[in-house]
């Protein structure tokens, strides 16, 4: 796929990982975990990143620079509940991130990664971000200090920072963009 599409168009500069999947509303305790969700999420999260970066920077190494830049969670800094494949496959991502920098730096390559907090996709508006779920939406944004969710042009402007020149001695680095969600929280008790 990667060696069709340098060849259809263009020189791969950039690589953003970005695909990423969960369960549902349907979420599981370890030891109610269904195998086929295991591996189904830590396919897509954490697999997808390594062929993917495998394929494309293998490219960039020939040619001495390039910039990888993989889409992680607030998941895989931060524990959850009920979400054990999705928080490991995050986690294991932003230290494969790190790994990855540490190879290809001598390179000229970058690596980093951004780790969102909620972001108000078509998805996380369905589960989360409804009328129905007002009580679950309450909650989750009691947790975010700048009390809401995250648009996805807020993120945008990271992955630019990081594929541009000024970020050209970044690398090995997770990039929050949660509106504070892992700087912790106070309670009121």
């Amino acid at each position: 796929m990667v060696a069709e599409l340098e060849k259809e168009l263009c020189p791969i500069d950039a690589l953003v990982n970005n695909a990423g999947i969960n369960l549902g509303p349907h979420r599981h305790p370890v030891h109610e975990f269904l195998d086929s969700d295991w591996h189904r999420i830590t396919r897509v999260d954490l697999d997808g990143v390594f062929y993917c970066s495998r394929a494309v920077s293998a490219l960039m190494v020939k040619r001495k620079k390039g910039v990888i830049i993989n889409i992680g969670s607030v998941m895989g800094v931060v524990p959850i509940r009920q979400q054990s494949a999705f928080a490991a496959a995050k986690a294991g991502m932003l230290n494969f991130t790190r790994s990855h920098a540490l190879e290809v730096g001598k390179f000229g390559i970058r690596v980093n990664a951004i780790a969102p907090g909620s972001v108000l996709t078509e998805g996380t508006k369905a589960l989360f971000y409804n009328p129905a779920s007002r009580e679950l939406a309450e909650s989750l944004l009691s947790h975010i200090p700048l009390g809401r969710p995250a648009d996805p042009e807020d993120i945008t402007p990271a992955a630019l920072y990081l594929a541009s020149d000024d970020a050209k001695y970044v690398t090995g680095t997770v990039l929050v963009v949660d509106g504070g969600w892992t700087a912790g929280f106070a309670r009121d008790w």
